[in-house]
C-alpha cells in the first residue's frame, strides 16, 4: 500500500494501529523523561547547596530515567512473552514498522497530504 494515498484501509489496520500506539506511548514517555530531567537539573542547579533540595532533584532526575527504562522494558516483555507463548510478535511489531506508523502519521499532521514529504515511503 503506498503512502501517497493515506487510505482508511490504512488507518484502521490494527497492525497499524497497534504500531502506532506503541509508537506514541514510547514518544511520550521520552518526552516525559526529557522533561522531568531538564527539570531536576534545574532543581539541582538552584538548590543553593541545600541537602534536602540536592536530594529530591537527584531523585525526579533518577526516577525519570528508570521510567523511560521501565517503557522500554514493557515493549522488551511484549516480545519475550509472545516467544514463550509461541506468538510470532515479531511479524506485527517491530522498531522499523513503529518508526514507519509515526513518520507517516507525523508527515501528514505537519507537512498536509499533498507534500512531497508525506509521499515518501512506505508503510508495508
Amino acid at each position: 500500500m503506498g503512502s501517497d494515498t493515506f487510505s482508511i484501509q490504512q488507518v484502521f489496520d490494527p497492525i497499524f494501529l497497534l504500531n502506532l500506539g506503541i509508537g506514541l506511548f514510547l514518544s511520550f514517555a521520552a518526552i516525559l523523561c526529557i522533561y522531568y530531567m531538564f527539570y531536576g537539573g534545574l532543581a539541582l542547579i538552584f538548590s543553593g547547596g541545600d541537602d534536602e533540595k540536592i536530594k529530591s532533584a537527584m531523585g525526579t532526575i533518577r526516577y525519570a530515567v528508570i521510567g523511560l527504562v521501565v517503557a522500554f522494558l514493557a515493549l522488551g516483555f511484549i516480545f519475550l512473552l509472545g516467544n514463550v507463548a509461541n506468538f510470532a510478535v515479531g511479524e506485527y511489531i517491530s522498531f522499523e514498522r513503529i518508526r514507519d506508523a509515526l513518520t507517516l502519521v507525523f508527515n501528514r499532521i505537519f507537512n498536509g497530504p499533498n507534500s512531497a514529504a508525506s509521499m515518501v515511503g512506505d508503510y508495508y
